[in-house]
């Protein structure tokens, strides 16, 4: 047991870590499973299910943290705010540890906005490789962020992948086009 404050936050930081690996270990042995007894697109219909399931709880968490949507009239200040609520998410779900990622506002217009995420090191791709499926797996990026926007109450008229790591890009590049101005829907408002 650990007598010192410092000792203990690094003992409970590598724990942790270990804990998050072990479930990423469970996640590819999971998927690895479900490929080889059902087939590879069995596996990757179900990780992507089950991942747009967790998406749209944690959008709906950040949504109730943060409040309603801004409304301001000015697109691009609200899209920034917007965006900063998928930074969030994306924290939420993948602790820094096993992604590198950020979004910025590209485009901003009355009646839609651009909203670009780059993920230059994804954990799961990292750990689908080292399991052997990655020729036939099927990254959910696309349903995490359309759960992350059903969470948060926003219309996506956009949502796709323009490059992947996955294909040996250097950095996924996901765009998701957003309606402005942007409406709150009720959808923050269930509980846990």
């Amino acid at each position: 047991m650990s007598t010192g404050t410092d000792a203990g936050d690094v003992n409970h930081r590598a724990r942790a870590s270990e804990a998050y690996r072990l479930w990423w270990q469970h996640d590819a042995n999971w998927y690895q499973g479900v490929a080889s007894r059902f087939g590879q697109e069995a596996a990757n219909e179900l990780n992507a299910e089950a991942l747009r399931k967790v998406a749209t709880h944690v959008g709906q968490r950040v949504g109730r943290l943060s409040g309603p949507l801004p409304a301001t009239g000015d697109t691009h200040k609200d899209l920034e705010e917007l965006r900063r609520r998928y930074d969030d998410c994306g924290d939420r779900m993948f602790p820094a540890e096993l992604r590198n990622a950020s979004t910025e506002v590209e485009d901003a217009t009355d009646d839609e906005g651009l909203i670009v995420l780059t993920l230059r090191r994804s954990f799961a791709v990292t750990m689908v490789r080292m399991a052997g499926s990655l020729d036939g797996y099927r990254c959910p990026c696309t349903d995490i962020h359309a759960g992350w926007s059903e969470g948060l109450g926003v219309t996506l008229t956009e949502n796709r992948a323009e490059a992947c790591l996955r294909d040996g890009d250097k950095a996924c590049r996901l765009l998701m086009r957003v309606r402005t101005p942007l409406v709150h829907n009720d959808t923050n408002d269930t509980k846990d």
